[in-house]
């Protein structure tokens, strides 16, 4: 029994030291997956997103000034069934330095973001995802990831049909 408890022991202490390891940003198991730089980027963007949520008033004057775009991460099937009127559309699936240099072309452009859960409406094109997996959480991160700092997101919760959101049907 004394030897059971102390195998239980050294095992415990063993996934422990794989936990703590995982935790003090330990490589991934891939060169090209880094989670720990994942979430230490999280963590950086976080209190910078913060500053960044806008009304849809702001959201919609800041659509109309110069060197701004709206960009719809959603999928070009939801976009073409519709979107923010004046939005483009690059899905997130699709962000590399390349996809988003064409997209946005000058890094310090004003871009404004908007996703399925910026409305109420629940119905196609814009379903509703889980609220913590909503797409602007992962479209912030990722644009200013990729270097791309001059983000604004849409906070509000709205209706489509509501003619301020100016939604359009491709």
């Amino acid at each position: 029994m004394r030897a059971a408890r102390a195998a239980i022991a050294v095992l415990s202490l063993g996934i422990t030291g794989i936990a703590l390891a995982q935790d003090k940003g330990a490589p991934a198991s891939s060169g090209q997956v880094d989670y720990a730089g994942f979430r230490n980027l999280t963590g950086e963007v976080e209190a910078y997103r913060e500053n960044r949520l806008v009304s849809l008033a702001d959201f919609q004057r800041m659509a109309r000034e110069p060197n701004t775009i709206v960009l719809d991460a959603r999928s070009a099937d939801a976009y073409a069934a519709g979107h923010i009127d004046g939005a483009i559309n690059l899905p997130f699936t699709d962000f590399t330095d390349a996809s988003l240099r064409q997209a946005l072309a000058d890094p310090n452009v004003r871009i404004l973001i908007y996703c399925n859960n910026n409305f109420s409406n629940n119905a196609a094109p814009v379903i509703l995802k889980r609220v913590e997996l909503a797409l602007n959480i992962q479209t912030f991160i990722n644009l200013y990831g990729y270097g791309y700092r001059n983000v604004y997101e849409l906070a509000d919760t709205v209706d489509f049909t509501d003619p301020a959101v100016r939604w359009v049907r491709s």
